[in-house]
């Protein structure tokens, strides 16, 4: 399905954007890569390679522009120092950018209020960014953090009545 939209995207794009294109999927794959770099180094000072100073970010937790995000990775790294990262699924089409990736790491500091657990968490985010003038210039993400914050020990597991929801599925079949 993908592939049919992105051909019905390329054969409506006139001649010239087109001989453009592979330049822009290059340079979006480049701004996707160099975040995994970052979420890899635990650098977040490589956030001036990719996040357009005036960054609109549609996420609850890391406040607009790119000194926002640059804290809000330092605080993330400090949370999980053995955090790595794996980009699962890249699709560039137009101006946008959407990656699939998956974090893991042990939770020994504090996220988001989050007091720390010393538990492995992973986390999986699909991340969609907007390029303009050769950076990300905004971003949605969708993220499994009940998952997360089950993980770290801020929510109950599901199911933790007197069944699981596996034992109710077996007794229902």
């Amino acid at each position: 399905l993908l592939t049919q939209f992105a051909s019905r995207v390329s054969v409506a794009s006139t001649h010239d954007q087109r001989l453009e294109e592979p330049d822009m999927d290059a340079h979006a794959k480049q701004l996707a890569e160099t975040y995994l770099t970052m979420l890899n180094t635990h650098d977040p000072n490589l956030v001036d390679q990719f996040v357009a100073e005036d960054y609109d970010n549609h996420n609850a937790f890391v406040a607009d522009g790119r000194e926002a995000n640059r804290q809000f990775w330092t605080s993330f790294f400090a949370a999980l120092p053995d955090l790595s990262a794996n980009m699962e699924d890249l699709v560039i089409s137009g101006d946008r950018v959407v990656g699939r990736f998956v974090y893991r790491g042990t939770h020994p500091g504090e996220l988001i209020g989050i007091p720390a657990s010393g538990n492995p968490v992973e986390m999986r985010s699909i991340d969609i960014w907007r390029v303009e003038d050769g950076m990300f210039v905004e971003h949605w993400d969708e993220l499994n953090l009940m998952q997360m914050f089950q993980q770290m020990g801020a929510l109950p597991p599901l199911g933790a009545g007197p069944l699981t929801l596996r034992e109710q599925r077996v007794r229902l079949t």
